[in-house]
């Protein structure tokens, strides 16, 4: 008799062990999920949160408002110069794997052997200036420039350096093949530089 009560009191104390144990696993799992969750929605790894940030690419394009995505601002040169920089986004987040990226709007500056400093750079004038409005199509990119025609596209840089640009653009870009033209208003800028920004 007393091997069976032994024997059931270790049998309770197993379950009630077992019980405990999983119910701390289970008790981890949770927290472990609400942390994943929590910093998941702290923000995008990829890129800065405009409202906290105050980050941004924007424009309108024949009068479409558009915050620009998956934005970034890249250059380089040398001896700590900027001799040539890039500054380009997308209309919308990018698609699924398999499917057309949006709409993109980029410029870059060259003055190889130069810097490229605050100031008011313009094509034609500026030859090592290029503005490019692309949209991607199942037969196609579809390419609005400013290496097609001779039309004006400005940008006035504000401020540059290697924390960031900040500065406004305006102007027009052409398709080649039909001579449509787009034409481009209100562009203003506050960028990091490598960081991707999203609005």
């Amino acid at each position: 008799m007393r091997s069976n009560s032994i024997d059931g009191f270790l049998l309770v104390k197993s379950t009630f062990l077992k019980n405990k144990a999983v119910i701390f696993v289970k008790q981890l799992f949770c927290i472990l999920v609400l942390a994943l969750l929590f910093s998941a929605c702290s923000g995008d790894d990829n890129g800065s949160d405009k409202a906290a940030s105050g980050y941004y690419f924007r424009a309108s394009l024949d009068g479409r408002k558009i915050d620009f995505y998956t934005v970034n601002f890249q250059g380089g040169g040398n001896d700590n110069r900027f001799e040539q920089i890039v500054i380009g986004g997308y209309e919308t987040p990018f698609p699924k794997i398999g499917e057309l990226a949006p709409p993109s709007l980029d410029f870059e500056i060259w003055k190889l052997g130069g810097d490229i400093k605050p100031g008011t750079y313009s094509t034609p004038a500026d030859e090592g200036m290029a503005a490019r409005y692309a949209v991607q199509t199942a037969n196609g990119t579809i390419l609005y420039s400013t290496r097609t025609a001779d039309d004006i596209f400005t940008v006035k840089i504000e401020s540059i350096s290697k924390s960031g640009i900040k500065g406004t653009f305006s102007g027009k870009v052409r398709n080649g093949d039909s001579g449509t033209a787009i034409e481009i208003t209100e562009g203003t800028f506050n960028l990091p530089y490598l960081d991707i920004v999203n609005p």
